[in-house]
């Protein structure tokens, strides 16, 4: 009786219960949404560093090489550099504080406002490459050690039901520097899957719409599946303090024995975060009522990376009583 009910197999992960217990969590620790508040304040009525020159310069410069080795595609990618030229005007390298995969999340970030209440905001040129080069690493490092202890913030109000700020300072160091080492090996794993990809899609859209919509979805696609593994390495370095390493290899390990379950939880919190945030950018940048969105994506973001915390805990526990049964049974 005992050997039986030890052999039986456990619940599995609670999507519905994770998201609940996430929210409850944040909505007793409220003051967490202070981060994303701050720095979404900061992206819309602070200072921008603008990269306009470097950007229209280099922008001109590759569509006239296109333009004289071929006249006839100077009228196909006319919208293209006139996109362009949108982002050069509105592009701000402070928006690099929202960092991946670990970073304080943001509203305004995939805005960029020019204005806010206030009136035009103050912005300073960077104009050469080693300058923004120089800017945007230290911006990144700053956005990734305050990204970390947000984390931290957060797991310790998701899974111990309490925040201890002394813990939490004491583990940011040794916790940023392997949220540092993450962060490369995403960016260069992007990389050689972006690199060989846009070439690809770029040859596909030039070929027809048609074919550059199919290509944008499947691309989209490769993409996911790709990362989907990775998508739990950071809780693995702020919950358990492992090395990257070791997180990247249990988040690989739990999400393939997780898969539909944590494949759903990834959609729902995604369609809850971004179908929000569509009402929470209705009032436009130089209206006040942009607090209230600005507050309404900062609670709601953080309890979804609050439940992330607790659907990793409860998955982690299946995935281990599920081994241990095995060992039993192999027995």
């Amino acid at each position: 009786m005992n050997r039986d009910s030890q052999l039986s197999l456990p619940p599995a992960p609670n999507l519905i219960g994770a998201i609940r217990s996430g929210f409850d969590a944040i909505a007793n620790h409220v003051v967490l949404i202070l981060f994303p508040i701050a720095l979404d304040l900061f992206l819309w009525t602070g200072p921008r560093l603008k990269l306009t020159g470097l950007i229209k310069s280099t922008s001109d410069q590759l569509f006239q090489v296109y333009s004289l080795q071929d006249p006839g595609m100077a009228e196909i990618i006319q919208p293209v550099q006139q996109a362009w030229t949108v982002i050069a005007e509105q592009f701000n390298l402070m928006a690099i504080l929202r960092t991946y995969p670990v970073g304080i999340t943001s509203l305004l970030v995939s805005q960029l406002p020019l204005s806010s209440p206030f009136g035009i905001l103050a912005s300073w040129e960077i104009g050469t490459f080693g300058g923004a080069f120089i800017a945007s690493v230290f911006i990144a490092l700053a956005g990734i050690f305050l990204g970390t202890f947000y984390f931290q913030a957060i797991a310790q109000a998701a899974i111990n039901g309490d925040i201890s700020w002394g813990q939490a300072l004491e583990r940011w160091p040794k916790a940023s520097l392997q949220m540092f080492f993450l962060a490369i090996m995403w960016f260069v794993l992007l990389l050689f899957i972006t690199i060989p990809g846009s070439f690809l899609l770029s040859f596909l859209i030039l070929s027809g719409v048609s074919y550059g919509q199919c290509a944008l979805l499947i691309f989209a696609g490769i993409v996911f599946w790709l990362i989907l593994p990775l998508v739990f390495s950071p809780h693995g370095i702020v919950m358990n303090e492992n090395n990257f390493f070791t997180s990247v290899k249990v988040s690989a390990n739990l999400t393939r024995k997780t898969l539909p379950t944590t494949v759903l939880f990834i959609l729902a919190v995604f369609l809850l975060s971004k179908g929000l945030d569509i009402l929470w950018l209705v009032p436009s940048e130089t209206s006040w009522l942009l607090i209230v969105g600005i507050l309404g994506h900062a609670f709601v973001t953080t309890a979804l990376i609050a439940s992330s915390f607790v659907y990793y805990r409860d998955a982690l526990r299946w995935m281990r009583e599920i081994v241990r049964i095995r060992s039993i049974k192999s027995v």
